[in-house]
């Protein structure tokens, strides 16, 4: 049966909103160093005509269909079978759609705080959105792994030249971390590529059975690049120096799109090409999951910088995430696929907010922090919000997403449901906590005069508010994108021997005891 429906409209949309970032990078490229307010407008240009193409992706996919949708395809490499295969299916067509967007934020919100290599900066900034967009829409291993690679330049540069004080240490941290997962990887890649007749065809390799003990050997090669990026406990060590030092908009890249990478890497590749290993390996990822939900709640319990706490939060909402995943049911899949947006959405939200502050006081402090409600409430209305999403209060987007985790943890474990959600119970206390500290505590004389948000601010905050309630109101209008796509997915997990799935249970027992 064929997998993919070729792309039927007048232009090649994926490889338009993937290049058209590159070729406002290149214009940039030739711009007087000078022209930075021409540069900053094109940079903003590009940006939002990336998200224009993009929206039919949202109008146009058929949401009857798992089949890979808006497919392009074409001879690269004829010698050794690797194409420009690029397609979106209701797993990855949503987070093509965020990057857009997070491309235009992180433009609008260094609009004034990068004063120094800005035309640098905004190229690193634009070629971090093609590379993200060109992993979501890879269909050839050799094309995903150019991609995934290639973000990681602009991203260590974003750190290491715009950063915070420590900012080398952090940006040769991040790089070294996710290199060396993804190497690992790449081995994983090479023998799928021997042993599958010589292609690196995602969609193909997909249908192609692989003997036990090899699909556990690849589960951990590819296991090492996801869990890396994700982050999921240990190691996760690299994600919180990194938000730290980054600039706000590399924080929000990081939030909104790059550690997604890693759930997304679980969902499309550990799960659809290895399903035995992924059903025999469960217990061992909802166990990593659960630590990291819990682990990361607590540490946010003693942080005193703002962005530390939340890149804290990070860990322990990206354990939800894989807790979702790993549930390997409905409920728990859609729940994690939708809480990646979530917290792109709201975590990409609070980094933003910290950057408004940060550009005014030059703190992430909380201690020089208290009573920013009385001088800026604009700015308390917004980040009250973001907090109550943050936490999954009912309807905010991050309710619905923490809802059907929880509903498919139970499912599959009662008391790895129970243990979720003291996660909840915990992210409650330390977002609620942070908001007293922040606004509502005796005012600090540092915050006295502080200007609420202007205009620019605004806007840049808008979508995320009206996104925050648009899935928390109606969130079939997001998850009927991923129906049929996490259907057949489960279709293909219920394929995995019962064999290895009365092993899992075993060791979950023997775990949870």
């Amino acid at each position: 049966m064929e997998q993919v429906i070729m792309n039927k409209l007048s232009y090649p949309v994926l490889s338009t909103v993937i290049f058209v970032p590159v070729l406002g990078a290149l214009f940039l490229l030739i711009l007087k160093r000078s022209w930075e307010t021409f540069t900053k407008w094109i940079a903003l240009i590009t940006a939002l005509a990336t998200f224009l193409f993009a929206i039919p992706l949202f109008t146009d996919f058929d949401k009857s269909t798992y089949k890979m949708q808006f497919v392009e395809k074409h001879s690269w490499i004829p010698n050794w079978n690797i194409n420009y295969y690029l397609g979106v299916d209701g797993i990855s067509v949503l987070f093509v759609l965020l990057s857009a967007l997070s491309a235009i934020l992180c433009v609008m919100i260094s609009w004034y705080s990068i004063k120094t290599k800005v035309k640098e900066f905004y190229i690193s900034i634009l070629l971090t959105t093609a590379a993200m967009i060109g992993v979501f829409c890879s269909l050839d291993f050799f094309l995903f792994y150019i991609f995934w690679e290639a973000m990681l330049i602009p991203m260590f540069l974003i750190i290491g030249v715009w950063g915070g004080p420590n900012r080398i240490y952090a940006a040769i941290k991040f790089f070294l971390y996710t290199l060396v997962g993804s190497v690992l990887m790449l081995v994983g890649i090479i023998v799928l590529y021997l042993y599958a007749g010589r292609t690196f065809d995602i969609l193909e390799l997909a249908t192609k059975s692989y003997p036990y003990t090899m699909q556990v050997w690849l589960f951990w090669a590819f296991f090492a690049a996801f869990a890396v990026k994700v982050p999921m406990w240990p190691v996760h060590t690299w994600l919180p120096d990194a938000h730290t030092e980054a600039p706000t908009a590399g924080s929000v890249i990081l939030a909104a799109i790059l550690i997604k990478m890693g759930a997304y890497g679980f969902l499309r590749f550990s799960l659809h090409l290895f399903p035995d290993a992924s059903v025999a390996m469960t217990p061992i990822m909802l166990t990593l999951s659960i630590i990291a939900i819990i682990y990361g709640g607590v540490i946010c319990l003693g942080q005193t910088d703002l962005k530390r706490l939340i890149a804290y939060s990070s860990v322990s909402h990206m354990g939800f995430v894989t807790l979702g995943i790993f549930a390997l049911n409905s409920q728990g899949l859609e729940g994690g696929i939708l809480q990646m947006l979530n917290h792109g959405v709201v975590t990409g939200a609070l980094f933003l907010s910290v950057g408004v502050v940060y550009d005014r006081t030059h703190s992430r402090q909380i201690a020089d922090y208290g009573g920013l409600s009385t001088h800026m409430p604009i700015y308390a209305a917004f980040f009250m919000v973001f907090t109550l999403a943050s936490i999954g209060f009912p309807l905010t987007n991050g309710f619905i997403g923490e809802f059907l985790i929880l509903l498919g943890g139970f499912t599959a474990n009662k008391l790895v449901g129970v243990l979720a959600a003291t996660g909840v119970i915990i992210g409650a206390g330390y977002m609620l906590w942070l908001y007293q500290k922040v606004f509502f505590m005796a005012t600090n004389p540092k915050v006295i005069g502080l200007p609420d948000m202007d205009v620019r601010e605004t806007l840049t905050l808008v979508p995320l508010i009206f996104l925050v309630f648009w899935i928390g109101l109606y969130p079939n209008s997001f998850l009927s994108f991923m129906h049929v796509s996490v259907e057949h997915l489960l279709e293909r997990l219920s394929l995995a021997t019962t064999q290895e799935a009365n092993i899992a249970k075993t060791i979950m027992e023997v775990v949870i005891r």
